[in-house]
């Protein structure tokens, strides 16, 4: 029997991608990747439902070192779909090979996103995957060149179908013909496409350099701030996130907390930091804690890792700092009173 990969995100796209082949009496297992962009939730809900088993793939490491700096660029934020979808398909490549399948299949649509999905740049990633001849979109293929496995006789490409550009009605009439009616909306998944996490990322990666994992998902988190020397600051909103912060936090970390008074947690991060950056956390911290009103609130201040306190006065927290106006793919910046 016929088996195929298919790259599943969850949505509704890779949905029918995989029922379209099903259709055809095709097996079909699904693949899927996780980073700290992305999850598996939505694909390992989408197996389910299609009855196939799935696979997940964590691409941690090679992908956030591509980020940096993607062969291929970003599209509007800092998302490298091109790149991505290489590396995706470059990996369910050696998965396919390991189960034995006869292709992959996606379910990319020609024109729906103008920078990744055009002719141009899905060619670009078959070449860049290594996996040429071997990648069947089934929603658009009788718009593309015919792939190996119809060539082949394993896909009978009158069963496929033509489907073009950013329009959903006709997605929208095939769940219906498949009785698919949960599947989330096409907007939701990467985070890379969020204009103001793509800001906090790419102020990390200058700052950083090569950031960890914990780096990564503190920017997800809370305020974050660029001291008036340039570090990285990040003040909770709640005690959830003061939680959170509390566990993404890493030695060299220097972590700060209101004296006595309920408020955010502050983490500024370990880089080439002075006094300056230590007293405006320290300002935030009062300035958004309970105690902003006061004439006067003391903020201690910890190294994550060691159990040695500072303690550092914070003068009418409302004044002690204020924070300029972001400019266009830049963070707020503080500046000292």
């Amino acid at each position: 029997m016929t088996k195929a990969l298919v790259l599943m995100s969850g949505g509704l796209d890779s949905i029918l991608a995989a029922e379209v082949l099903l259709d055809q009496g095709i097996e079909a297992e699904a693949v899927t990747f996780v980073t700290p962009f992305f999850d598996s939730v939505n694909a390992e809900k989408a197996a389910e439902m299609l009855g196939i088993p799935v696979h997940i793939i964590d691409i941690t490491e090679p992908h956030m070192k591509m980020l940096k700096h993607p062969k291929h660029g970003y599209g509007r934020f800092m998302n490298p779909c091109i790149d991505c979808h290489a590396m995706m398909i470059r990996k369910a490549g050696e998965l396919m090979k390991e189960l034995g399948a006869d292709f992959i299949a996606t379910g990319e649509v020609l024109g729906e996103r103008p920078k990744s999905q055009n002719r141009q740049a899905l060619g670009i990633v078959e070449q860049e995957s290594g996996m040429e001849g071997y990648v069947l979109r089934p929603l658009s293929a009788k718009l593309l060149d015919e792939t190996i496995p119809e060539r082949q006789g394993l896909v009978d490409r009158s069963k496929l179908l033509d489907i073009r550009g950013r329009s959903r009605k006709p997605q929208m009439a095939l769940a219906k013909k498949f009785g698919v009616h949960e599947y989330p909306s096409p907007a939701g998944g990467c985070i890379l496409t969020d204009p103001m996490f793509s800001i906090r990322l790419r102020t990390l990666y200058k700052v950083e350099g090569r950031p960890t994992v914990n780096k990564v998902n503190l920017m997800k988190i809370g305020r974050v701030f660029l001291s008036s020397e340039g570090a990285i600051i990040v003040v909770s909103r709640n005690e959830e996130e003061n939680k959170r912060l509390a566990q993404l936090a890493e030695p060299g970390d220097l972590i700060f907390e209101a004296e006595e008074y309920a408020g955010p947690l502050t983490i500024l991060l370990k880089n080439s930091y002075t006094e300056r950056s230590v007293f405006e956390a320290a300002a935030l911290t009062a300035r958004y804690g309970k105690a902003k009103s006061l004439d006067e609130v003391d903020v201690t201040s910890v190294e994550f890792g060691t159990s040695e306190k500072r303690l550092i006065h914070v003068q009418h927290p409302a004044e002690a700092v204020h924070v300029n106006p972001p400019k266009d793919g830049e963070l707020a910046r503080v500046a000292g009173a």
